[in-house]
């Protein structure tokens, strides 16, 4: 079986580099390699209206079934690829070899595990896939307690639909603060403050020493410091482990992820990587090599590859964004607030609808905005151009952002 592009990883990026290559132009035989057993899915409804019974795993397909069939792209599910020889542009899967021309690595990351004691008894969920969120349905039940380990996105979007349905909520968060990877303090506590309001119980500096179980089933976890809480389940988002094995063991550049250049192109010929799993240098992030675990990131990967792909190559400089739904909360983020050297606050936190934008040596890095669209479609302009901007002009809310904006 030998395709032109093979495409690994049933994802946003692996549809969207498809579908990209085909609308610009791509006559080749295309195939995307899936190790789930569906077409590709939207994941961000997983920790959200999925989870919640709001929205039908139907509605979650990022295109019907006709699309792929109609552009005659071939999508292999259910199998995985566990090796890759570079030379003779080959993979090895579980369902038997497959060849390739170009090969795009979109294979993103998989849940990331406890390694405690205990890590290993059932009753111990994560919210990665769709056969992840329906075993945690089916769980669920009557109201349970729930213990959620990890306060990043995921951990926190659970939390609120859990304690929606009726759930007792305990996370643990191991570092000071939730979100801490992602947002600055200012942001933090105030989710920390909704979740206690909506009867979550939040632990931060919580390091959980081991899982405690009956019959091989979790019955509480055990902190560090030797608190006990019991749980009838256990939610584990301590985020993702790239999914890149294979191209490493083929001799590829990398470690957290897999080396691209600004093209997306590995350290191995003909191999493109894009997504969760691609590791490359950033100019949001001051120029640092780092993986973006975001849609945004997969599908404008996606386009740096389809055109090298069809002859019109553009390097990648998307400017990043991510968003999160929590109770009533719409959370939109612009850009990395990593190494910000200063806050300001715009609007008013008690008003549910505010903004903090991030500046570094005085010029704009990053918004977070709550219930605030506007501020975020607006400060866009502001981090792609690095914009200076008064600390003062920024937080006065009867100016809008677009008033800032680079001439």
């Amino acid at each position: 079986m030998r395709f032109d592009v093979v495409i690994v990883g049933g994802g946003h990026g692996g549809a969207a580099q498809a579908a990209q290559l085909r609308q610009r132009g791509h006559e080749g035989r295309i195939a995307i390699i899936s190790a789930e057993p569906e077409l590709p899915y939207e994941r961000p409804p997983l920790s959200k209206d999925y989870l919640a019974g709001e929205k039908p795993f139907e509605r979650m397909l990022l295109r019907p079934p006709a699309f792929w069939a109609e552009r005659h792209v071939e999508i292999l599910t259910a199998r995985r690829v566990t090796a890759v020889d570079a030379a003779a542009h080959r993979l090895e899967t579980t369902a038997g070899p497959v060849e390739y021309g170009q090969l795009v690595w979109a294979g993103g990351g998989d849940a990331r595990r406890l390694t405690c004691p205990g890590h290993d008894l059932a009753g111990i969920h994560a919210i990665r896939t769709r056969a992840d969120v329906d075993g945690l349905i089916a769980a669920l039940g009557a109201p349970r307690r729930i213990i959620v380990i990890g306060g990043g996105y995921i951990g926190l979007e659970s939390a609120a639909v859990l304690t929606k349905l009726g759930h007792h909520v305990t996370l643990f968060e191991a570092e000071g603060r939730v979100l801490a990877r992602v947002a600055g303090p200012d942001l933090s506590r105030f989710y920390e403050a909704e979740h206690r309001a909506h009867g979550v119980t939040i632990e931060t500096g919580a390091q959980v020493a081991a899982i405690t179980g009956a019959a091989g089933r979790a019955t509480g976890v055990t902190l560090a410091d030797g608190r006990h809480f019991a749980a009838d389940l256990v939610i584990v988002g301590i985020g993702i482990v790239p999914a890149v094995q294979p191209l490493l063991d083929a001799g590829a550049r990398g470690s957290n992820g897999v080396w691209v250049d600004a093209h997306c192109r590995t350290s191995l010929a003909d191999v493109f990587a894009i997504g969760d799993c691609a590791l490359h240098a950033n100019r949001f992030a001051g120029g640092a090599e780092i993986r973006l675990e975001s849609v945004q990131n997969a599908a404008d990967m996606a386009i740096t590859v389809a055109r090298s792909l069809t002859g019109d190559p553009a390097p990648y400089d998307a400017v990043p964004w991510f968003w999160s739904n929590q109770y009533d909360l719409r959370l939109q983020t612009m850009g990395l607030s990593l190494g910000h050297d200063e806050t300001v606050l715009r609007g008013d936190p008690a008003a549910r609808s505010f903004s903090l934008v991030y500046l570094k040596q005085g010029r704009v890095i990053a918004l977070d905005c709550v219930n605030a669209a506007r501020d975020y479609v607006q400060g866009k302009a502001l981090v792609e151009q690095g914009a200076a901007v008064p600390a003062a002009a920024l937080a006065d809310t009867g100016t809008p952002l677009k008033a800032h904006h680079p001439a």
